[in-house]
């Protein structure tokens, strides 16, 4: 090869080779690395996405929430409940009451009065009750007059007892007694354990109700206590007289008595289907029921244990 072909082949691949070079820097100048793409247009460097952080709540501070545990949280305390009964009793010092006793007495014995519990409390009679009773339940002002004994109880020696309970129809109802002052809080407990257990009574109003009329109350089935009386066909003081007896449903537990010739009578007259204490029947009083059970436990004794006579509304206890 003659050495003019061999000097053009050389200059021929010089100027291949920097006609390569100027190409290959010529297209680099427009060309990014995969990084520089991902930084200016916010991608990924990757084919394969990144997690994406979770996005914090609105109201969230920057402290990093602590690992959950594995016992449960405490519940907040909760808020107080509201009072179902409308809180009436934060209204009214002492509660609006129908019975004529409630009424009369009102709140002026309030400093001496003893409350087992709501709806359940004993109390002085107050000068506004005594004028209420006196002539009907209790002497007249003249009945020592003459050659008439004075009473042989003092309105001192009494006590006015608020009650609650359970009527015929079911429902809770007020009842009120007048008592002897020694079995105030017996009566007052009884009545309460009554309730409790849904005893049944159909009326505890005063005897006054009924001026003092004991056979009226008793065909009411007014169950009663106080009543300046006699024993029936005698002269003798009834434990009634003394506030110490009281008589419980007394249509449904009559007063049974016999003449010499052995002929029942029943009082009220009224209560004869109920003297027959073989039967079974509501209200019936024996030695199986709760009310002879809570009067016998505190001291009394019942009429329908008397012989000759029985009185099976009746419990008395001696003072």
């Amino acid at each position: 090869m003659d050495r003019e072909k061999i000097v053009k082949m050389v200059v021929a691949l010089a100027a291949i080779v920097v006609i390569a070079g100027s190409l290959s820097r010529l297209f680099s100048r427009n060309s990014m690395s995969l990084s520089e793409y991902a930084h200016n247009n916010g991608g990924s460097a990757t084919a394969t996405p990144q997690p994406t952080p979770a996005p914090k709540d609105a109201d969230a501070d920057s402290t990093p929430s602590p690992e959950p545990s594995s016992s449960p949280s405490p519940s907040p305390e909760p808020e107080s409940a509201p009072d179902p009964e409308g809180s009436a009793g934060e209204q009214e010092d002492v509660p609006v009451s129908s019975l004529t006793g409630a009424i009369l007495n009102g709140s002026s014995q309030a400093d001496q009065r003893f409350t087992l519990e709501e709806g359940f409390y004993y109390e002085p009679v107050s000068d506004n009750l005594r004028r209420y009773m006196t002539g009907i339940s209790y002497p007249a002002g003249d009945a020592g007059a003459g050659d008439a004994a004075p009473p042989e109880i003092d309105f001192d020696d009494l006590r006015y007892v608020h009650i609650r309970h359970i009527d015929f129809d079911g429902n809770p109802t007020e009842g009120e007694l007048v008592c002897n002052a020694s079995i105030a809080a017996d009566l007052t407990e009884i009545f309460r354990e009554l309730y409790r257990n849904e005893y049944r009574l159909e009326k505890v109003l005063l005897i006054d109700e009924y001026d003092g009329d004991d056979t009226a109350s008793m065909e009411d089935n007014n169950t009663s206590c106080f009543n300046y009386r006699t024993v029936d066909d005698t002269d003798r003081l009834s434990k009634h007289a003394y506030g110490l007896a009281i008589d419980v449903n007394p249509l449904y537990n009559p007063y049974v008595t016999y003449t010499e010739e052995g002929t029942e009578q029943v009082s009220p007259a009224s209560a004869l289907p109920y003297a027959d204490r073989d039967l079974s029947f509501p209200h019936k009083i024996d030695e199986d029921d709760l009310c002879y059970e809570l009067f016998t436990r505190h001291g009394f004794t019942w009429g329908g244990d008397w012989n000759g006579v029985k009185d099976y509304q009746h419990f008395q206890k001696a003072p």
